[in-house]
């Protein structure tokens, strides 16, 4: 019901009967809870009262694990979930971490390998199979990154990430036309993520379809008003059809939400022209 204190309440009131202390099923939740709470300490200080009672119970290894991942702690994260895997070899969640933070710390073959073994276990884990796509996907290995996704649109056919998704691998396979369509799709289910517009407005713009480019640039805009790189792409659309006063608002904009652009910017052909402007000297030079 959201009653965090009351929930506590009763908690603290079970842990403080007969036998409380050592139930290591609600020393287990009383954890989670903690970590949901932000209780970081009080969450170990739970999980390490588990190990005392039982140093084989994987789920508090686990849930270590998932402390140390949140941080960023990703080497000390991996261990925990590796002895977490150790003590219990069908742990699919454990799985499905240990793949993701090998994959943030830049292990790509590690977390493939992890991931497909979520994969033995639950065939129908939709997330592993989005996240293994996308690992696929940034090495080229885009059939294999279809087919992966394919199979989570399968079990999720409404889901504006694996769309998205979708559209890159497409896009990179020179299925243009489909890739566009569910870059559309994936707008159409989450008008609030910029990436889709941005990046069905570079297709257009790769076409020279700058008045197309500049539509999809400008929804976007309106629905997400701090996407640096929304502005900035429309205004190298402006600035190709001649433009300029528009194009040096959007740069300006866009410098507003990002300053790290103008370097970028200063060397950007397509903005040869607007860099003529008295308007664009007085921001730049």
């Amino acid at each position: 019901e959201g009653d965090s204190k009351r929930a506590l309440d009763f908690y603290m009131k079970a842990y403080n009967t007969k036998g409380g202390s050592t139930d290591i099923e609600l020393l287990l939740d009383m954890a989670v809870y903690y970590d949901e709470l932000m209780k970081e300490e009080l969450a170990v200080q739970k999980y390490k009262g588990v190990l005392e009672l039982d140093p084989e119970e994987a789920r508090a290894y686990y849930g270590l694990a998932i402390i140390h991942d949140d941080k960023g702690e990703y080497e000390q994260a991996i261990e925990l979930y590796k002895r977490a895997i150790e003590l219990d070899p069908e742990y699919g969640r454990a799985y499905f971490f240990l793949a993701n933070a090998y994959d943030e710390s830049g292990s790509k073959e590690n977390a493939i390998e992890n991931y497909r073994k979520v994969l033995e276990l639950e065939p129908d884990d939709f997330w592993a199979n989005v996240n293994l796509g996308v690992i696929y996907e940034e090495m080229n290995k885009n059939e294999e990154a279809y087919k992966l996704m394919k199979a989570a649109l399968e079990l999720d056919p409404e889901h504006y990430k694996a769309q998205f998704n979708m559209g890159v691998i497409l896009k990179k396979l020179g299925r243009l036309e489909e890739a566009k369509e569910y870059y559309y799709m994936s707008i159409n289910e989450e008008c609030y993520y910029p990436y889709s517009y941005l990046n069905l407005g570079v297709m257009y713009i790769e076409e020279k379809e700058y008045k197309r480019a500049i539509s999809v640039f400008t929804e976007g805009i309106s629905n997400n008003p701090e996407a640096a790189s929304l502005h900035y792409n429309r205004a190298c659309c402006y600035a190709q059809l001649g433009a300029p006063e528009k194009a040096l608002k959007d740069i300006i904009k866009a410098l507003e939400i990002y300053p790290e652009l103008e370097e970028f910017m200063k060397s950007d052909k397509e903005l040869d022209e607007i860099r003529k402007l008295d308007a664009y000297k007085k921001y730049f030079e």
